[in-house]
Parts: structure tokens; C-alpha cells; sequence
């Protein structure tokens, strides 16, 4: 059996058993999103997949609507106005991220990979350099080897770093660099470190 079918039957396992036991969570945490600010439970967003390949992956939303639009845009920092109370705690317990479950039950993310970029964030992937582009050899992740080595606390260039890392690691290792990689996932959900990004000193 290829590594690849092995990742795939890992990701169903594990997708489909948390969204069995946490249904009746996901439906909370939908309420509360709508009973707090209105507007809709989940914010959909292009991504960057597999290949440049572009998806619709799922999130709970934990802003005020339309935020993207406003403000400091895609960068959220410590204190942003536009988090609302519920997305402060989702964000803090990294429960925004598991309608991503959806997204990779049905084939466009794994539990493990790079996070995917959203489409206006790095350029248009076809203008990427060779080195940019080996993090999109693989599908991305829910979790990743630069969310357990530093998350929002790295920069673009060490998360590129680390997710071609990851790429090689697979490649060499299969399967159980997934492995190892969800057990350290649970411990950096439970120190809830690095949350969110650093806002950036003045000149940067």
C-alpha cells in the first residue's frame, strides 16, 4: 500500500471520528457565532492548494463580517478590534479551524500539510519560485510542521522553510511524520502559544 492511499485512509479516519464525537459542538459554536454578531457561522475563503489548485476551504468565523475588507486586512494581531468574543476563545482553542474536517473529508486538504495560502497572499502561483512552489507538492494541512515549531509566531520565510521541510520529511518518512506531527498539534493546542501574529515594529 502507497504512502499516499495510507495518508488518505488517516485522514478520513481521523476527520470523520471528531466530526462523530464533536457534532453536537459544531452546532454550539454555530449558534453562538450567530447569536453574538449575526451574519453567518462559517467564513469561506479561496485557497491555494495542491498543485496551485484553487479551494474553498471553511473556518468559523471569528470576526465581524467582512473583515478581510477592513482594517489590517488579512493580519490579525493581539487586541484587533475586528475579533469578536467568541472568536477570541475559538481562536484561543484553535476550534475555528474544524470545519476544515469538511475540506478534507472531501479531498481538497489532509489533517497534515502547509497551511494553504490564500490566493492574493503570495502572488500568482504561476510567477512562484521553484522553491516557493515544493510546499505545494502535497495537499495542505489542518496542521502542519511550522504549526508545531512556532505558528504565527515565524515569518513567511520559516514557514516556507518548515513546509518544504515537511515535504521532504513525507517523502522520506511517510505516514509517520503525520503521526508524530498530530501528537505535537495537541500539546501546542493545549499551551495555545502564538495564536495569532505579532503586530510588526515600526519600519518593518
Amino acid at each position: 500500500m502507497t504512502q499516499a492511499i495510507l495518508k488518505r485512509i488517516f485522514d478520513l479516519a481521523i476527520s470523520v471520528a471528531i466530526m462523530a464525537l464533536l457534532w453536537p459542538l459544531l452546532l454550539l459554536i454555530s449558534a453562538l457565532i450567530k447569536l453574538e454578531s449575526g451574519g453567518p457561522a462559517l467564513f469561506i475563503q479561496d485557497r491555494i492548494g495542491k498543485g496551485g489548485a484553487v479551494f474553498r476551504m471553511y473556518k468559523f468565523r471569528t470576526m465581524i463580517v467582512n473583515a478581510e475588507h477592513t482594517g489590517t486586512g488579512l493580519c490579525s494581531y493581539p487586541g484587533d478590534p475586528r475579533v469578536t468574543k467568541v472568536g477570541r476563545y475559538l481562536r484561543a482553542a484553535s476550534l475555528d479551524e474544524l470545519p476544515q474536517l469538511y475540506n478534507v473529508v472531501m479531498g481538497s486538504m489532509s489533517i497534515v500539510g502547509p497551511r494553504p495560502a490564500v490566493t492574493y497572499e503570495l502572488g500568482d502561483y504561476t510567477m512562484l519560485t521553484d522553491l516557493m512552489k515544493i510546499r505545494f507538492k502535497v495537499k495542505p494541512g489542518i496542521t502542519g510542521l511550522a504549526q508545531v515549531s512556532g505558528r504565527n509566531g515565524l515569518d513567511w520565510s520559516q514557514k516556507i522553510a518548515l513546509d518544504n521541510m515537511y515535504v521532504e520529511r513525507f517523502a522520506r518518512l511517510g505516514i509517520i511524520e503525520d503521526i508524530a506531527i498530530v501528537f505535537r498539534t495537541v500539546w501546542v493546542m493545549l499551551s495555545m502559544q502564538n495564536v495569532v501574529e505579532q503586530a510588526p515594529q515600526k519600519g518593518e
